[in-house]
């Protein structure tokens, strides 16, 4: 079908979708809305991840529910609470124009008795997460003796979460005269089971090759020392100055660790892992929807569920064990039918990895070189001109300053000024990468990273996304008596110091993070401002203590003071 219209879709419906931007199908929205309006036999759905499968499904059940009856006729399973919202969101825009049709959300981590208020009312459509919707199940909330049609969208998701016990429970408790959906990225022996178990004879409809990759992404590939990743990791992001996209880690404690490295050294970054609360959970992915944040740094399961359609790039940090996951990481970017990058940064040993995934895939990896200074600077450069050329002018607001500005700088003739304007701007990226070792662990200086780009600890302290001025110089460090048991984190701690100092000029360097006290590095020209600072500074209301010490990280806080927790 060329358009939605010709499916036979209701114009109530055909209305909703337009005012959303809906023009014409995607190959797997043409492919299922013609079968799920015809006939009542359940359906195996097989696309990449940002293909529109939520339509797909949504709009067909949407078409079908019966508004007279209060029972609940529809129930969509689903990996994790964001995709829960963003199905619930979705469908509520489908059926704009016809408010009969009732839908709810229910998931983990918010108020069961504010859902079960709401199932109490009559819904027609319940989307949920198999853990919430099976505990409802139980508690004689939410009734499915009486649905007709049952999802379950990113279901190879689900069982890689550990939900398989659930759906079990889930779908054999369901009524048997049902319609089964099921959609997948990938077509793994497990979900083909659940397929034999609990559907009746299912139609496959793929769009696209089972298990491959989204034919508008490209995959890249940087071979570095394993020790040289994150600096590696720097530079990829320096030479593309408007990255927006998911840094993906192996474990929760890794994704903190490259995310303090990442916003200590000035980058517009944060973490994403299963350690964090719910409420700090929902805070860094506004910020990253939102466009606040232009790097995240996530595990696999923590990215579950996230719906952002624009990102760039996705960056490996290290290559996942299973290829499967390499395809769902991958299908973050080149959604909505744009182009994106997947980025694997990979050391010797990973290589075997590659040629799995590609077998596996159908993809093909191609090898680029990490960026040099030249290259980076190069970038940066064309990206402050541009930013410059379409920066907009408000005249109004800076209109009383301009008589200062033309006296300043009215002596200086066109090409100097243009030349102070970039110096101001681009010294420190070339000072920064004056003399940048090669990281390309093929070349002859693999590995030999210089200490102009490490710094203390491994991490360089000039950043270029937002840039952050600094200077290079020696650094002293402080004790302070706070840490992880008064809830601060490493980004806690950095906003903390950052706020009394007052001064954006001074450069703040390595955080410690330990349970009951903490170290940080402050540009040593900057001793006595930073003690003064902290003179009598408190933090929920106890007074902190920051002294100069020589002590290194995990060794005892200073014994000159003894200090008492309330």
């Amino acid at each position: 079908m060329k358009e939605f219209r010709e499916a036979g879709l209701r114009e109530e419906i055909i209305d909703a979708i337009s005012e959303m931007g809906f023009v014409k199908p995607t190959p797997i929205q043409d492919k299922t809305i013609s079968h799920l309006l015809a006939s009542d036999r359940d359906l195996i759905g097989l696309a990449q991840t940002g293909t529109g499968k939520t339509a797909a499904f949504g709009l067909p059940i949407i078409q079908r529910i019966d508004p007279k009856s209060r029972d609940t006729q529809a129930l969509v399973l689903c990996p994790t609470r964001e995709l829960c919202m963003q199905i619930t969101k979705d469908f509520n825009s489908y059926s704009k124009y016809l408010p009969k049709i009732s839908v709810a959300a229910v998931y983990g981590g918010a108020s069961i008795d504010n859902q079960i208020r709401a199932l109490k009312k009559g819904v027609h459509i319940v989307v949920g997460t198999p853990g919430r919707v099976l505990d409802l199940i139980n508690r004689h909330c939410l009734m499915i003796d009486a649905i007709s049609f049952l999802v379950l969208d990113e279901a190879d998701e689900m069982l890689n979460m550990g939900f398989k016990e659930d759906l079990d429970t889930i779908l054999s408790s369901a009524k048997s005269e049902r319609q089964t959906m099921l959609f997948s990225a990938t077509m793994p022996r497990e979900i083909a089971q659940i397929a034999k178990n609990y559907m009746n004879d299912p139609e496959e409809i793929s769009a696209g090759q089972k298990n491959a990759g989204a034919e508008n992404v490209q995959h890249h590939y940087y071979l570095v020392h394993a020790r040289d990743r994150y600096l590696a990791l720097k530079r990829i992001a320096d030479v593309n100055p408007d990255i927006y996209g998911i840094i993906f880690c192996r474990t929760r404690e890794e994704t903190q660790e490259v995310a303090d490295k990442l916003i200590a050294d000035g980058y517009n970054a944060d973490a994403l892992h299963g350690n964090l609360s719910q409420a700090q959970r929902d805070l860094v992915m506004n910020r990253f929807r939102t466009g606040h944040l232009q790097l995240l740094v996530a595990t696999d399961v923590a990215a579950r569920g996230i719906d952002v359609n624009n990102l760039s790039h996705i960056i490996n940090y290290n290559l996942p064990d299973d290829p499967d996951i390499y395809l769902h990481r991958s299908g973050r970017t080149g959604r909505a039918g744009r182009s994106g990058i997947s980025i694997s940064v990979v050391h010797m040993k990973e290589k075997s990895k590659l040629r799995m995934i590609e077998q596996r895939s159908k993809i093909r990896f191609e090898q680029k070189k990490v960026p040099g200074g030249i290259n980076i600077c190069e970038m940066q450069l064309f990206n402050l001109v541009d930013r410059v050329v379409n920066v907009e002018v408000n005249k109004v607001q800076i209109e009383r300053f301009l008589p200062y500005i033309y006296d300043k700088l009215g002596d200086i003739d066109r090409d100097t000024l243009i030349q102070k304007f970039i110096s101001l701007e681009f010294n420190r990226f070339l000072e920064y990468y004056k003399d940048a070792p090669d990281l390309n662990q093929n070349a002859q200086t693999a590995g030999k990273s210089t200490e102009r780009e490490k710094g203390r600890g491994g991490s360089g302290r000039e950043s270029f996304i937002p840039a952050r001025s600094g200077k290079q110089g020696s650094f002293s460090r402080f004790f302070i008596n706070a840490g992880s048991r008064d809830g601060l984190d490493k980004p806690a701690m950095i906003k903390l110091i950052a706020t009394h100092l007052r001064n954006r000029d001074i450069e703040i360097g390595k955080v410690d993070l330990l349970k009951n006290f903490s170290f940080f590095e402050i540009e040593s020209s900057h001793d006595r401002e930073t003690l003064k600072a902290f003179s009598d500074a408190e933090f929920k209301g106890r007074p902190l203590n920051v002294e100069l010490t020589d002590k290194k990280p995990f060794e005892k806080p200073p014994e000159k003071k003894k200090f008492k927790r309330k």
